[in-house]
């Protein structure tokens, strides 16, 4: 009854912070992610009022498995977007884009919080600085889908801009990896090249072969029912099923074998929509079946937010620096590749900004992270306050770039009157 309970408020407590927030036209997620931060453990929560909130982290935690689920759909929505024929057209500036920003980010970060280390070296070491350097990495591929579906953002940026947001996955995969593998070897002592290479490469290859085989799956299964209802609902099961599937890890010898879910479902529509002949109509059914489901994640995300981040100075200069220098990275990594792959100029100018969300991949990071022992609590503390930043903010960028882009359409009068019409006919009706 109780996690029915929360889960019924957090829906609830997102859609009415929509309407509140509607004046001041900001995207829907940043509602939902602020309605999380009230009804929190910081907020709402604190009183301890049953129903009425999130009491404790633990209570947050509940519902991570909705979570979960929750970034399968979302994967599976964005590799909906790597169809063959348009990566003929724009797979290799994705790629380039993606790789080259990541890694600009990156560096941007490292050599920022290297001159913050040389000021601070009691406040922050070298392995910390390397390991946020790579954390600077990911973006957040649920918030942009989010803001892209919301608006119904169609054009050349956002045709770039979903693809990269999943390639970012990969990359970051890598640059943590051996990142935080020279981090640790700076605080243990010992090289361990199997974590460094090994390991991540492995994960990716793994998630990539897991994601096809269940795609290939799902479209034999398809084939055995003619009901298109049947049909989404087998969609459904199988996209919980590979989401299930892929939080399992195992240890052969020396090396750790698991997945990444956003890769291995991203991978399982990808495959999906380029060998079954049915894919955009079931696709564009699921989009709708999910649209809930994303609100509920995104009031969770905004509940996990710690605000306790805000009582150290030093975390707050740390993450300021380390806030500003990867949107430096993030921006200027993306305008010289987009120049480089002689991108369109509105390509160049806006694609950085819709970058600078960042959120579940970068968590996941952290908790990594935590393996640095005391080490790794600054970390955390410093990537859970620039998400919180990211995640407030960043949607709103992302909305703006892309209007300004010209991706987002303004609303035609011929709309406006046809809605102002309904309502005033539900209105007279209501009177009636």
């Amino acid at each position: 009854m109780a996690t029915l309970l929360s889960v019924s408020v957090a829906l609830l407590a997102g859609l009415l912070m929509t309407r509140v927030f509607k004046p001041l036209k900001l995207p829907s997620v940043t509602a939902y992610l602020i309605a999380g931060v009230l009804i929190g453990p910081y907020c709402l929560g604190a009183l301890g009022i049953d129903g009425l909130g999130f009491p404790t982290m633990d209570t947050v935690h509940t519902l991570s498995l909705i979570s979960e689920v929750a970034l399968g759909f979302i994967a599976f929505s964005i590799g909906n977007e790597f169809r063959l024929e348009d990566l003929k057209k724009t797979g290799k500036q994705a790629f380039v884009i993606g790789v080259l920003q990541a890694l600009a980010a990156t560096l941007m970060v490292d050599l920022a919080l290297l001159v913050v280390h040389f000021i601070m070296p009691d406040k922050l070491s070298v392995s910390q600085l390397l390991t946020l350097g790579a954390i600077a990495t990911a973006t957040a591929p649920a918030a942009t889908l989010m803001v892209v579906r919301q608006y119904k953002a169609k054009g050349p940026l956002t045709d770039l801009l979903l693809p990269i947001v999943a390639l970012d996955d990969a990359v970051g995969l890598i640059v943590f990896a051996v990142s935080f593998g020279i981090a640790k070897t700076l605080v243990v002592g010992t090289v361990d090249l199997v974590s460094i290479i090994v390991t991540p490469l492995l994960e990716i290859i793994c998630s990539l072969i897991l994601g096809a085989i269940m795609g290939w799956v799902l479209t034999q299964l398809e084939k055995l029912f003619n009901s298109n209802t049947n049909r989404l609902n087998l969609t459904l099961a199988v996209v919980f099923l590979t989401a299930a599937i892929s939080m399992l890890d195992f240890q052969i010898g020396p090396v750790h074998i698991g997945f990444s879910s956003l890769l291995v479902c991203m991978m399982l529509g990808t495959v999906f929509c380029n060998i079954c002949p049915l894919s955009e109509d079931l696709m564009s059914s699921t989009d709708k079946w999910t649209s809930p489901l994303f609100a509920i994640f995104f009031v969770i995300s905004g509940a996990e937010l710690e605000l306790s981040v805000f009582a150290d100075w030093a975390i707050i200069v740390i993450g300021i620096v380390y806030i500003l220098f990867r949107c430096l990275g993030k921006y200027s990594g993306t305008w010289f590749s987009a120049k480089m792959t002689h991108c369109a100029p509105q390509i160049q100018k806006y694609l950085g900004i819709t970058l600078f969300p960042q959120a579940g991949v970068a968590l996941g990071m952290c908790a990594i992270a935590m393996e640095l022992g005391s080490q790794g609590t600054l970390i955390r503390n410093i990537t859970l306050f620039a998400v919180l930043v990211y995640e407030i903010v960043g949607p709103l960028l992302t909305r703006q770039a892309l209007t300004a882009a010209g991706d987002i359409k303004p609303m035609s009068d011929e709309v406006k009157n046809r809605r102002e019409k309904k309502l005033e006919a539900v209105k007279n009706n209501a009177n009636k």
